[in-house]
């Protein structure tokens, strides 16, 4: 019965990416929200069984802790070490921004403990920095309830839906005429941004591609049974309650050091099968959730998600304008901070300036290397 559930948790995203691939109204939805959407619904209509709750968490547990070497693989440092000054300070400034509201809204806003407060923050940190492979990250590395993660993924979501609104219509000739001019509209170099910009995961059915899909779940896996061990140790060397955040700081920073290798980012479905594990995971915890819970959602959480992300936004854009970045850099490295790489190309579309593409895409996947790092050493300073 447990395996019968597990294939069900990780063929289900599957059936929502077909879904959204011939139903206009789920491809509006979006297939993160579906995934959540559908999870809720199965978890609270008790198609789930009590007894398959250690399936449940496992399920999600394991998925994104592979998903997150996967993502990470495709970084390519010495590219981005080169690219324009100014999308290097423009991200450096869109991360700073978001670590200094989400501080300034951990002292500013009540909640019931400390911890919730740091959670807060670390989510925020996460989610902003780099995106939703981070906030499932931090909530594994940091033991964050699910109520209290659900609540925030659903409340970025529908925030999250406004801020692209606002970005795609009011704010390019805005934030033009605010900043600095943009640089010079260039033909796009976007052949290493493919396997970021759609949602075709038809390539990973293909026979011939078994062997890679295999080399990069062996190689995940690896990677992920190296920082266990090894936060294992950490945790008896030096006490640690807990080693979950060893393992994911440990997993990160291995991951990255593969990155360096031609051979390993050359794994060009690794992006995809990462993200498909992301929406495995979404679907497997939204069925541990409880509507119950999200009816009680307070004002605190609902002031912390929009006040990081109008907050940010802001102070973004005026350090921005003290330092001399220019409109389309600041718009483009903080589409890819807030919503994360996969919606750049929209961004970019809507602003006619192709040649930016690249420094979101880039910009957007070291955000997934920082956002670990940022948001649980985040939360352990706010709580000492």
């Amino acid at each position: 019965m447990a395996l019968i559930y597990g294939l069900v948790f990780l063929l289900m995203p599957a059936a929502l990416l077909y879904l959204a691939h011939h139903q206009r109204w789920a491809q509006k939805i979006g297939i993160i929200l579906l995934c959540y959407l559908s999870g809720l619904l199965v978890g609270n209509l008790g198609l789930v069984p009590q007894a398959m709750a250690g399936v449940q968490a496992g399920v999600s547990d394991l998925a994104v802790s592979l998903a997150l070497p996967m993502l990470l693989f495709t970084l390519d440092i010495r590219a981005w070490s080169k690219m324009a000054g100014k999308a290097i300070l423009s991200m450096l400034l869109a991360t700073t921004s978001v670590v200094c509201i989400a501080t300034v809204l951990f002292y500013l806003l009540p909640a019931q403990s400390v911890t919730a407060s740091s959670h807060l923050a670390a989510m925020a940190v996460g989610t902003y920095t780099g995106g939703t492979p981070n906030l499932a990250a931090i909530k594994t590395a940091l033991e964050i309830p699910n109520s209290l993660y659900i609540m925030f993924h659903t409340l970025d979501t529908l925030i999250g839906g406004f801020y692209i609104v606002f970005m795609l219509t009011v704010g390019i000739p805005l934030f033009r005429a605010f900043l600095d001019k943009p640089t010079p509209m260039v033909e796009a170099q976007d052949m290493r941004a493919q396997p970021f910009d759609d949602e075709n995961y038809g390539a990973m059915l293909r026979r011939n591609k078994l062997p890679e899909l295999l080399k990069i779940v062996a190689l995940s896996a690896l990677v992920l049974l190296v920082s266990l061990g090894l936060a294992e140790l950490a945790a008896t060397a030096f006490a640690l309650q807990s080693s979950s955040a060893a393992t994911i700081i440990l997993l990160t920073l291995i991951s990255m050091s593969l990155s360096f290798s031609g051979r390993v980012r050359a794994l060009v479905l690794s992006y995809k099968t990462g993200m498909y594990l992301i929406y495995v995971f979404c679907f497997a915890v939204a069925t541990i959730a409880s509507v119950d819970d999200l009816a009680k959602m307070g004002p605190t959480i609902i002031a912390f998600v929009i006040g990081t992300i109008a907050g940010s936004l802001l102070l973004h854009a005026l350090l921005c304008k003290a330092l001399g970045v220019d409109s389309d850099t600041f718009m483009v490295t903080s589409f890819s901070a807030i919503c994360s790489p996969p919606l750049v190309p929209l961004l970019v579309k809507a602003m006619g300036n192709p040649g930016m593409l690249l420094s979101g895409m880039t910009t957007g996947i070291i955000g997934y290397a920082l956002g670990n790092y940022l948001g649980i050493s985040l939360a352990f300073f706010l709580q000492n």
